[in-house]
């Protein structure tokens, strides 16, 4: 599925019901008439979008795949949208199944804050310099105790992941930074882009990123990064699983 995260409280079910899964949940009980409980893949902050966001579900009925798509988007509110379904085994899990997971974020670099895109991407009104923010991303590629950028709110086990790739370019007045992971602490990523933005607008070095890595202290780290522009581009599996790999939705990004 896919969905724009302005108007939710992220994914997790909370109380007032104004989150992505309560509202998923509610559409697919109006569809099949009976209680569904769904798995996400990964959780999403409030305010972040998702281009493919994975989750499973027991289904207590049967239905053809495309009616899936059909009857729950029929319940589900412009801003969210199934994309495919597909039956899987009973061994399959959106979460743990999944071999590495990729978010998106989407900067734009100018004096002038957005107006038809906001929300739909970050800003720094400071010029940011590519080259310094690859060079501080170099360290932080490989499994390491990710600590510093972890949110007091996080409840990962363990604060060591493996970040695989990073990958900043730049279209026009749009930065795109692409992390790959094994997985992501709570607010990880939007703490590593405020690093990022400090060492691009040259207000800290390259060679500071390492040395916040290494502290393992959030005080070290920058202010967390605006959730605006943030999207989770989605999971991936073992290819013999038949899931599609490359959202439609990433096309139209910078």
């Amino acid at each position: 599925m896919a969905y724009r995260g302005h108007a939710y409280q992220g994914w997790q079910s909370q109380r007032g019901g104004r989150t992505v899964q309560d509202t998923l949940q509610a559409a697919l009980v109006a569809f099949v008439g009976q209680p569904v409980s769904v798995v996400c893949a990964g959780r999403t902050d409030a305010g972040v979008h998702a281009l493919q966001q994975v989750v499973h579900l027991d289904s207590p009925v049967q239905r053809d795949d495309f009616s899936w798509v059909r009857g729950t988007n029929r319940f589900l509110p412009r801003d969210i949208a199934v994309q495919w379904a597909l039956p899987v085994g009973t061994a399959f899990h959106a979460r743990n199944s999944a071999r590495g997971r990729r978010y998106r974020f989407i900067v734009l670099d100018a004096p002038v804050r957005p107006a038809i895109e906001t929300g739909l991407c970050g800003w720094s009104f400071r010029p940011l310099d590519g080259d310094s923010m690859r060079s501080a991303a170099e360290c932080l590629i490989g499994r390491h105790d990710f600590s510093a950028f972890r949110s007091s709110h996080c409840q990962s086990p363990t604060p060591v992941k493996t970040l695989r790739s990073i990958e900043i370019s730049r279209r026009g007045a749009y930065w795109r930074f692409d992390f790959d992971g094994n997985a992501f602490l709570h607010h990880m990523v939007r703490n590593l882009l405020g690093c990022f933005v400090m060492i691009g607008s040259g207000r800290e070095s390259a060679g500071w990123m390492a040395r916040v890595l290494a502290s393992r202290s959030r005080d070290a780290a920058a202010p967390t990064f605006p959730a605006d522009g943030l999207y989770f581009v989605g999971p991936y599996y073992d290819p013999t699983l038949g899931i599609p790999d490359a959202p439609t939705a990433a096309d139209w990004l910078p």
